[in-house]
């Protein structure tokens, strides 16, 4: 995965300052705060949010609890003067780069917690494994993995509600996602007690909360 290769926030076609007028009607503001509820930030930990975007996530984590130590990483400029815009004095760290290069931009076992919001359906399945393979490297032994995104698309209305999301990312990345193996490549990666904890029916879809641990 390069620089060049990543697909956008907002998908292939819609500017990235629509990106968060688009999110919002997902439910953002639910299955936001589910993730958030399963991060349970404590004082002092290290949280990275991988593809960050606009910061939405690592600021709700940073309001949750301010003493924790939170790290934006995201590869598009755009998405990141967004976030830090919208900060107003919250304490996180915008950190430009790849999400498959957290151990060479962070410090491998850096990381209490590694939260991910609507990345994963939008990369290739082997860009999905060196995804999961650097935020298992960038945590410490015991840390915990928190991912919200599309998941298993159970019924024939979800099934029909994602294609708008495979006319924006692509049907081919968005497969893996809709016919439920992101646990497996979780597992594969080096997780384990690997869970789906909770499904959100949006209008473009079902969207998971996972939860693993690194042993």
């Amino acid at each position: 995965m390069t620089e060049n290769t990543f697909t956008p926030a907002p998908g292939r076609f819609a500017p990235t300052r629509f990106y968060d007028r688009v999110v919002a009607l997902t439910r953002e503001r639910l299955w936001r705060s589910l993730a958030a509820l399963y991060v349970a930030p404590r004082p002092d930990d290290v949280i990275v949010d991988v593809g960050c975007g606009t910061g939405s996530l690592a600021l709700l984590l940073a309001r949750v609890e301010p003493r924790a130590r939170l790290v934006g990483v995201d590869p598009d400029p755009e998405v990141l003067a967004v976030a830090g815009h919208k900060a107003s004095g919250a304490t996180v760290r915008w950190q430009p780069g790849m999400g498959d290069a957290l151990p060479a931009l962070l410090g491998p076992g850096s990381a209490d917690t590694v939260v991910s919001s609507l990345v994963l359906h939008q990369c290739p399945i082997e860009v999905k494994q060196r995804l999961l393979a650097s935020m298992w490297a960038v945590l410490r032994p015991g840390g915990k993995l928190v991912i919200a995104d599309y998941g298993h698309q159970r019924t024939p209305l979800m099934r029909l509600a994602f294609l708008i999301v495979q006319l924006a990312d692509g049907r081919e990345d968005t497969r893996p996602n809709a016919d439920g193996r992101l646990p497996a490549l979780i597992s594969e990666a080096g997780f384990r007690n690997v869970r789906e904890a909770e499904v959100v029916a949006t209008v473009s879809g079902s969207i998971s909360v996972y939860v693993a641990r690194k042993d």
